[in-house]
Formats: C-alpha cells, structure tokens, sequence
C-alpha cells in the first residue's frame, strides 16, 4: 500500500511555482525527503495535509484524495511544523493533552496518552514545566510529541533537528528511527541535511526546484563502489608506496587511503602489505556512494 501518492502535483505562488508536476509514491517505512531551503517540501506537507489547495495534478494521503479530504486525512496523520509554534505559559503535558482532546481522545485516555508519548521522546521529568523555559532541544521533542499523541498511521516531520546540537541531532534521529521500526508509524521527514536522511531512512526522495530529481530505496542511492577504504595506525604513506610497487591504484587521505578494487587479488595486497610493513590495519571496508555525491550528480544534470 502506498501512503501517499502524487501526480503532476503543481503549487504556483505569485512569484514561484513551489512544485512542478511532481508525480511520486511513497511506501510505509522511514522516508526521506531531501532538498535544498525553498526546494518545495514544506509546500508539498501542507498540500497532502490539505492545508493548501494545489495549483493543477492531484495528491491522496492513505488513500484520501487530499482536495476533498483533509479533515479525515488529519485524523490520521501527525504533523510535527518546522517552526517554533508553542505556547511559551503552558507546560507541555497541558500543550500534549490539548491536543489529544482535540483530536477526538476522552480526557483520561488523552492524559494517559499524553504522558506515555511525552516519556517516549525524552520529557518524563520536565514534562510539567512551562514550555517557555525549554531548550530548543526539548522544544522540538514536545513538538514531536504531539505529532504522535493520537496514534497517527503516518507522521510529517518537517526539519526535526533544526537548531539543534550534534547530540540533540542524533537523538532526534533515534527517536524518528523507532518511530518507523517500533511504534510501526510511517514517516515523511524532510532535511536539506544529506547524511542524516542516510542514516534513517528506508527510501528517499530527492526534489530540487519543486521537480522530482529521484525517488530511490536507499541501498540504492548507497550501493557499492568499485573501491576499498584502508586506515592505519601510522604509516600510510609507506604502504602507498608499496600498493603502488604492487600496481594498484591509491588515494592518500591522511591516514586514509582509498585503493581502487581490481579483483580479489587487491585485499590481498592490502592485507600483505600492512603484513611486510608491521603497520596496524584498523579499517578495510568496501567504498559505497553517499546520497550527497549522488545528488550532486542528479542536479547536474537537470
């Protein structure tokens, strides 16, 4: 089953067309939409939430056509916005609890839900103090929160770590990660961050301009390359010389050389050679695309 599919899907502004006849299907899963800052994905959410009406083309949420449907596709679907939109005076079990009751849940099931979501994203403790007093951190879990608090079937998540540190990034990440494996809710997470969508998703979809540049399970915008990553201790460029001795091709990086794969015969000279040289072999691993480099590729050639 699709989640949500699109056909010609077109949004014109006055000044921009913020999507240009976008035809995509999206499965159950984690799935990444990746783009530049005024790429369309923002646009996109709000039109399959049916906030915003399209210009041309239709769109259907869990099979809703999003034109005529929109109250019901809310229902299902959780929607976490980018920018900072809560009450500064309330705490965020009143703000969750709110929001439950409006979407239909009695007050002692809204209470109980509330309190079981506001766990689950990190705020057990802090979840009685007012939202103003918050780090952004905890700002974007209460918002994430929310989002879940009605047992949605799908959830949007637009740009969930901004603002945020390295630490707060990578246990937002986390958090998204379970959603989509645990709690068996899809998710839709837009990023213009390239190496976190990687690092979660089962599917991406690349848009640029409001135009569909690639829709792709992520194995294969990471399949493997024709080349091995070999770190060492110390030493790296005495092993240069001898892989180059054996004619094999070498890339010095620092401590990190990348060895074009020849046959099986290029492990062994790697491992041979570390051998004759008595250096320490910490890393030797097959070489594989990152989304960045296979977007760069996309976009060149739009």
């Amino acid at each position: 089953m699709h989640i949500l599919a699109t056909e010609g899907l077109t949004k014109r502004f006055p000044t921009v067309t913020a999507l240009d006849r976008l035809s995509v299907t999206v499965g159950s899963g984690v799935t990444g939409l990746v783009g530049a800052n005024g790429a369309g994905k923002s646009t996109l959410i709000k039109i399959l939430l049916g906030l915003l009406p399209a210009s041309e083309g239709t769109a259907k949420v869990l099979d809703l056509d999003v034109a005529t449907r929109g109250a019901e596709i809310r229902r299902f679907v959780g929607y976490m916005p980018e920018h900072d939109c809560l009450p500064p005076d309330v705490s965020a079990t009143e703000f969750v609890v709110h929001l439950a009751r409006m979407s239909g849940l009695p007050r002692t099931a809204a209470r109980e839900r509330a309190a079981d979501v506001l766990r689950h994203v990190g705020l057990a403790e802090e979840r009685y103090r007012a939202i103003g007093g918050y780090s952004t951190g905890m700002k974007q879990r209460v918002k994430l929160a929310q989002s879940l608090v009605h047992d949605p079937k799908l959830i949007f998540l637009d740009e969930p770590t901004n603002g945020l540190d390295p630490r707060g990034r990578d246990e937002m990440l986390a958090l998204i990660r379970r959603i989509g494996t645990e709690f068996g809710i899809s998710v839709l997470v837009t990023s213009h961050l390239l190496g976190e969508l990687e690092r979660i998703c089962d599917h991406v979809i690349v848009i640029d301009a409001g135009r569909l540049l690639r829709s792709s399970a992520i194995a294969e915008f990471t399949h493997a390359t024709e080349s091995i990553t070999v770190e060492v201790e110390d030493g790296a460029e005495q092993l240069t010389a001898r892989l180059a001795e054996l004619g094999q091709t070498v890339t010095p990086h620092g401590r990190l050389l990348v060895v074009k794969v020849l046959g099986p015969e290029t492990f062994d000279a790697v491992r041979d050679a570390a051998a004759d040289l008595d250096l320490g072999l910490i890393r030797l691993e097959q070489g594989r695309h990152r989304i960045e480099d296979v977007f760069r590729e996309e976009a060149a050639h739009v």
